[in-house]
């Protein structure tokens, strides 16, 4: 029990360390309360995937993940048609997707491209962490998989596939 209470109040507080030293570098910031995780379907198709852990996220936007932050190109974003409450969302990102409207349609993805997927609210209340990805991490994909960032007891990001059933287990433990 008493090691459970000291993971827990670590968690906490490496929660705080990184909410405040991105509060100082970037001045203001939308809480986390999802995390985003990409997938494939029977056939192949990109998945979208969102583990929601308390509040709500209203859709999600796919963009080229460049190292100039100014010059980012949005090549997919997608509204639900109800907010995500706590529990888990996918959602094909190639049409025809029920429950959710490509506010902008998935364009082509092309090699050589590092992707990120978000999870966002309409008023920027909350978001979602990110999950980076090529075209190779994708075609490594098998359905049931789950590829997102996961962070570790003492707050390292990693690159991470698990079962969506251990991604449910497990994705919301760290926010």
């Amino acid at each position: 029990m008493e090691s459970t209470r000291r993971r827990a109040t670590r968690r906490t507080l490496i929660a705080v360390a990184a909410c405040v030293a991105m509060t100082g570098v970037s001045g203001c910031t939308v809480p986390i309360d999802a995390v985003a995780g990409i997938s494939v379907t029977d056939d192949g198709r990109l998945l979208g995937v969102l583990m929601v852990c308390g509040h709500r996220i209203d859709g999600a936007t796919l963009y080229v993940d460049d190292a100039d932050a100014d010059d980012t190109t949005t090549v997919g974003s997608w509204t639900a048609d109800r907010p995500l409450l706590a529990g888990l969302a996918t959602w094909p990102l190639e049409p025809p997707t029920v429950g959710w409207t490509a506010t902008t349609p998935l364009a082509p993805l092309t090699v050589r491209t590092t992707y990120a997927l978000y999870g966002w609210t309409e008023d920027d209340s909350w978001s979602s962490t990110h999950v980076t990805f090529t075209l190779t991490d994708r075609d490594r994909l098998t359905p049931g998989k789950v590829l997102y960032q996961s962070i570790s007891d003492d707050g390292e990001e990693s690159t991470t596939t698990v079962s969506l059933t251990e991604f449910k287990r497990e994705a919301c433990r760290h926010d």
